[in-house]
């Protein structure tokens, strides 16, 4: 179960925040296999000039636009890592939301002992999941 915290600047309507979030959905169903109805999700949205990101040397040019996607999840290959990254840029920009310039993503691992979904008990640990 993939948490993802997208966030951006205030360059976008609600509606297309919402359609990025959604692509960004298929892709973790598709290429990590996360389970249906697994949707965890923030979306934050800042004010322009709020996000800091240069390029760190790859001639990269950023816009107002740039995104950056934290993906926190257990188990997944750098195969589908790299597809992960690969996929998101592809989709986000035939969707006409994210520039591949403007994309940054970062994937996390974290183990099921660090997992709570509510009543404070670990359902991973406790056999709930």
């Amino acid at each position: 179960m993939p948490l993802v915290r997208i966030t951006q600047q205030a360059v976008r309507t609600p509606e297309q925040s919402r359609r990025m979030a959604d692509i960004v959905q298929d892709v973790m169903l598709e290429l990590f296999s996360a389970p249906a109805g697994d949707r965890y999700q923030i979306v934050e949205t800042l004010p322009v000039g709020s996000i800091l990101a240069e390029d760190t040397g790859l001639g990269i040019e950023r816009s107002d636009g740039v995104v950056i996607i934290h993906v926190t999840q257990q188990g997944r290959s750098t195969e589908q890592k790299q597809a992960v990254y690969a996929a998101l840029a592809e989709r986000l920009a035939a969707a006409d939301l994210v520039r591949p310039e403007d994309l940054i993503i970062s994937v996390v691992h974290n183990d099921r002992e660090d997992w709570s979904f509510g009543h404070g008990r670990a359902q991973f640990l406790t056999g709930e999941l």
